[in-house]
């Protein structure tokens, strides 16, 4: 069995997949090491064999990581890599190894189901934007703060802004003007994450036309898909690109 982590700054997502990668036997997103061994060890049946990941963790952080999980399922571990250029994408950053990790296998994976020019859209913790032209030269792209991020900062910075999560989750039932503070908090952090996204398309459009294919990923695209009918989202976008930067013999 091979287990696959995408390791980011706020949670671990994880999936079990056959020896063969073709049937994901589970999955799921923690947050912490400890969490991950937990939910592993309820796999029934678990027999790991290979585990590759992709982090943006330090180098301490993730090294304790992989020693738990050495130590736990004695399983080879594999980490991905920056690389200037691979499966026919050129990484478009001055400096290649400064692009995060996570956001290069998600633009490796885009262009990999695209066949060509493609715009990708991840919505985490940050959000970001990536564009790749037809010959796989990566063009560069744009971060910032995600829905976690905007909501937490005015939470932090605005001693009268508190609320819980269930508030935010139905203060997004409808975008009318809000008459409570969460509502005018969460309907403004979705509408300012939905013109970024409008941004993103009209920039793309410049380059390509309508010659061009969108992916959302991340755990908040499901906010913006509305807006993008044409898009396809695909949760584990990171996943498809890791499984090309680290393939197992």
């Amino acid at each position: 069995m091979i287990l696959e982590l995408d390791c980011g700054n706020s949670f671990i997502k994880w999936r079990v997949l056959e020896p063969n990668a073709r049937l994901v036997l589970g999955g799921g997103v923690v947050d912490s090491d400890l969490a991950l061994l937990a939910d592993l060890q309820v796999i029934e049946g678990l027999a790991l064999k290979h585990c590759r990941l992709v982090s943006v963790r330090t180098s301490e952080e993730t090294g304790v990581l992989i020693s738990l999980l050495k130590e736990s399922f004695e399983v080879s571990v594999v980490c991905a890599t920056p690389a200037r250029e691979m499966s026919g994408v050129r990484n478009g950053y001055e400096e290649f190894e400064k692009l995060g990790l996570d956001r290069w296998l998600a633009l490796l994976g885009g262009f990999h189901l695209a066949g060509g020019a493609c715009l990708v859209l991840d919505f985490g913790t940050a959000v970001t934007a990536d564009f790749v032209a037809v010959d796989g030269e990566h063009l560069g792209g744009f971060i910032c703060p995600g829905m976690p991020l905007m909501r937490n900062q005015l939470r932090t910075h605005t001693r009268k802004i508190r609320y819980g999560d269930l508030a935010a989750e139905r203060a997004l039932e409808h975008l009318d003007p809000g008459r409570t503070t969460v509502e005018a908090v969460e309907r403004g952090c979705l509408l300012m994450l939905r013109g970024f996204v409008l941004t993103q398309l009209e920039l793309a459009r410049g380059h390509w036309g309508e010659d061009f294919e969108v992916f959302l990923t991340g755990g908040d695209a499901g906010l913006v898909s509305e807006i993008v009918p044409q898009a396809k989202v695909v949760p584990d976008l990171v996943f498809v690109g890791l499984a090309m930067a680290c393939p197992l013999a």
